[in-house]
């Protein structure tokens, strides 16, 4: 091996670990974890949710470095998008509800008697947004 390829192995190490480092600081120091287990009533299973964290992350940072092909059905992938989905959607608003995100913006832009409508204009933003997204560019892009 030359010099040049270690060189590239080492740094491609080290940006791992501070980008693992950086990930478990963020998830540790907010509170993200606890919290969502709060806002689901589900404190109990507190574990499943850090061990799925955590064996998530080693996966797919394994299988981004594979780009595997799965032949699933497409029927098969409603259910694995939709769960991922609800826990990503869980995990920000566990975020959000940490940082008091919304409370702060509502006082700034003056409709701190209106939350429900930011709300309601976020939440259906980003779905009809990602149904932008994969009808019009993914699924009419494969044409």
């Amino acid at each position: 091996m030359n010099a040049q390829f270690i060189f590239v192995m080492l740094v491609g190490f080290a940006e791992g670990i501070a980008v693992g480092a950086g990930f478990v600081a963020f998830l540790s120091v907010l509170g993200i974890i606890p919290r969502l287990t709060q806002l689901s009533k589900t404190v109990h299973l507190i574990r499943y949710y850090e061990w799925g964290i955590i064996i998530g992350a080693v996966v797919s940072s394994w299988l981004s470095l594979r780009n595997p092909v799965l032949s699933l059905p497409k029927i098969t992938v409603i259910p694995i998008g939709l769960g991922a989905g609800v826990f990503i959607g869980m995990l920000a608003a566990a975020l959000t509800e940490v940082l008091n995100v919304l409370p702060i913006l509502t006082k700034r832009i003056g409709f701190i008697d209106k939350i429900l409508i930011l709300l309601m204009a976020i939440v259906l933003g980003k779905v009809f947004g990602s149904l932008f997204h994969w009808t019009i560019f993914v699924d009419g892009g494969a044409k």
